[in-house]
């Protein structure tokens, strides 16, 4: 009896960490699309198709939101980690803008 009920406790325990780390996971999503939307889609369109080349590494991409980056002509892309975005956020918006299509 005590091995069934502790079965029982394992897989509620491992359900759980499942369901909140699948819900963090849509939050940060959620929030790059909301970001996009809000930050970025008026310089580089619906589905991230200007002034972004999708083949660079991410890291380089991540740096470029966080640092920003001076164009051959204006509008410069302006660096996003002074104003508060982290590595993580940078990466998730990264990552939207690469699914866009």
């Amino acid at each position: 009896m005590k091995k069934i009920a502790a079965i029982l406790i394992a897989i509620a325990l491992a359900a759980t960490v499942l369901l909140v780390s699948a819900a963090a996971r849509n939050a940060s999503a959620e929030d790059a699309a909301a970001t996009y939307t809000s930050k970025c889609k008026m310089c580089h369109g619906a589905t991230a198709e200007k002034k972004m080349d999708k083949t660079k590494a991410d890291d380089e991409l991540i740096q470029t939101v966080l640092k920003g980056k001076k164009a051959e002509k204006p509008p410069n892309m302006p660096g996003y980690e002074e104003k508060g975005m982290t590595a993580e956020q940078a990466k998730a918006l990264v990552d939207y803008m690469k699914s866009l299509k």
